[in-house]
């Protein structure tokens, strides 16, 4: 079983797409590319990934808007935005976990986007007196 991260890549012009896909694969990161919103949307619904990454300006549908629909599809994936603005109104980053506009250094997106597909970890407190009167329980039952 393979142990990369899968990261879906969704960007309308084909050479940015090329070039970061080919980066991202050089890092370790497994890359499903799309070209197109509607179909990445409709790939959504029968496909496991575990980070989506979308460029904001794209024809059809925008990336903010690819990723609320991504959002009710898988809804604990994380969604980093691509932009060549500085910055976005929160309006447009509402269903964003991260957003990277222009300036943003390599390094700052690779490590935020291995930070958001890092495991939850759960904390589980256990006492012994807690163990003891389940255990009791369980055999009185």
């Amino acid at each position: 079983m393979e142990n990369r991260t899968t990261v879906l890549y969704v960007d309308d012009n084909p050479k940015s797409s090329r070039l970061l896909s080919s980066v991202l694969e050089e890092c370790g990161f497994r890359l499903i590319t799309m070209n197109d919103p509607i179909e990445a949307l409709a790939l959504c619904k029968g496909t496991h990934f575990d980070l989506a990454l979308l460029d904001y300006e794209m024809p059809l549908m925008s990336g903010s808007e690819l990723a609320q629909e991504i959002k009710f599809v898988v809804p604990d994936v994380p969604v980093v935005l691509l932009s060549g603005r500085q910055s976005l109104p929160k309006s447009k980053l509402a269903f964003v976990d991260a957003h990277f506009g222009f300036g943003t250094s390599l390094d700052d997106l690779l490590w935020t986007m291995r930070i958001l597909v890092q495991p939850k970890l759960v904390t589980v407190h256990t006492h012994y007196a807690d163990q003891r009167a389940m255990t009791q329980w369980a055999d009185s039952t």
